[in-house]
């Protein structure tokens, strides 16, 4: 009998989120997961987050993680991250494949330019968001 932590997972399903503790604990993604009631959001926001997301169109807010950065890895597509860095605005695009550090603390949203797949690692306790 194969264990149910080594069978393979959608991160696009299945979120991860790795504990401190060296614990990995998959959770159900996408609405299952966002739609949990805030204090089951803040909890789970304590571990770091594996998670993937699909989107053809611009994202529809901008993003602040102040507790940690975030890794950000195109899988493929064509996007540009915008940030908001205290010097001002910078974008940063990346196109088929590739990885950008968003530091704690800096605001960031993404255009699509063709339909894309992201893989995201943060931790999300106190993740904010605004409209963009």
């Amino acid at each position: 009998m194969v264990p149910e932590m080594s069978r393979p997972l959608d991160p696009a399903a299945v979120y991860v989120l790795l504990g401190a503790n060296g614990a990995a604990v998959p959770v159900p993604g996408g609405e299952a997961f966002w739609g949990q009631s805030d204090a089951a959001l803040d909890a789970a926001g304590r571990s770091w987050m594996v998670s993937e997301y699909a989107f053809s169109a611009d994202w529809p807010n901008w993003e602040m993680h102040p507790q940690a950065d975030e890794f950000v890895y195109l899988l493929e597509g064509d996007v540009t991250l915008h940030l908001e860095l205290p010097e001002g605005l910078h974008l940063q695009r990346v196109t088929g494949r590739g990885a950008v550090l968003i530091p704690k603390g800096v605001w960031h949203t993404a255009k699509a330019s063709t339909p894309c797949r992201m893989l995201h690692i943060t931790l999300g306790n106190g993740t904010q968001s605004r409209p963009a």
